[in-house]
């Protein structure tokens, strides 16, 4: 395969038919899909400038108005959400889902745009750009922080981009909100059997909502929480019950957050706007899930006749 290349045909095979096609009508060539899409990886995962595109994939400009638009358009999540209820109905989700978040740096290229201080993202539809561009200034400096609920097996269900600031807890009720795997018949699975997080989601918030849906807790309770209970006595409440042996299992989205760091335009975030970096973490969540689903979809070798 082609260094130019990451997407094999089978697993092309199955995004194909989802992205824009020729309308028919005069007017300029159509470029075709599979260079643009290879386009747009090659660039995240080099973390080059778009001008620096390799000739290969023809003008930057064009891949550059793809990237774009199908950012905008939200594209890339009508894909995911093709993909994650393909996978749902092949039996390959594994609804234990750990729920985590992970920094990324912003780059000055990425800053100097006009940002309403002060504003808080909309965190409801991840598709309307928020008036802060999803950047805000942490410890370390301006940075975005990308929040994902991820299967069983660390595969990404619900992506959503805020400023480096926010905290985690508060954005567990908007994951949660945007949790939809549509099946063949009924309405879209929205309830996990289990949600897997660290001390930062333990909240009575949290808690009393997975409470109600009947949805397993696997989060352990901070310290202070501990002590603040213990000191109103029985009017504390119980402790809280934590499954130990399975909340070993929430590794699975630390070492996601490993692949989605090894492309570099998404280690940094170069793009100014937060709805085009989201459709890069969503698109490498969609190559992602093809690998399970190309592989189900792969014929099983043959045995050999002795």
């Amino acid at each position: 395969m082609s260094r130019f290349q990451m997407l094999s045909d089978t697993q092309w095979s199955l995004i194909e038919a989802m992205l824009p096609r020729p309308t028919g009508r005069p007017g300029r060539k159509f470029s075709e899909a599979r260079t643009m899409v290879e386009a747009v990886v090659y660039r995240y995962r080099t973390g080059i400038a778009w001008r620096d595109l390799p000739e290969a994939f023809g003008p930057w400009q064009t891949v550059w108005t793809w990237h774009h638009r199908m950012a905008t358009d939200g594209t890339w999540d009508r894909v995911l959400a093709k993909l994650t209820a393909a996978a749902d109905a092949a039996g390959l989700v594994d609804w234990s889902l750990s729920v985590d978040s992970t920094i990324a740096r912003a780059h000055q290229h990425a800053t100097n745009t006009t940002r309403l201080t002060g504003a808080g993202s909309n965190y409801t539809n991840p598709a309307l750009e928020p008036p802060d561009h999803g950047i805000g200034r942490s410890r370390g400096g301006l940075s975005t922080k990308v929040h994902q609920l991820v299967d069983g097996n660390g595969l990404p269900l619900v992506t959503m981009v805020t400023p480096g600031q926010t905290g985690d807890s508060p954005m567990f009720l908007p994951l949660m909100a945007h949790l939809r795997v549509g099946r063949d018949r009924g309405r879209p699975r929205t309830r996990p059997d289990a949600v897997r997080g660290d001390k930062a989601y333990s909240s009575r918030a949290i808690r009393g909502h997975l409470r109600s849906r009947g949805i397993k807790a696997v989060i352990p309770e901070p310290d202070d929480q501990k002590g603040h209970r213990k000191k109103r006595g029985s009017r504390g409440g119980r402790p809280v019950g934590l499954d130990a042996a399975d909340y070993k299992n929430r590794n699975v989205i630390e070492r996601h957050y490993c692949h989605i760091k090894q492309w570099r335009g998404l280690a940094t975030r170069y793009d100014k706007h937060a709805v085009v970096y989201r459709s890069a973490v969503v698109l490498h969540a969609v190559i992602a899930w093809t690998r399970p689903l190309s592989s189900a979809a792969a014929p099983m070798p043959a045995q050999s006749q002795r």
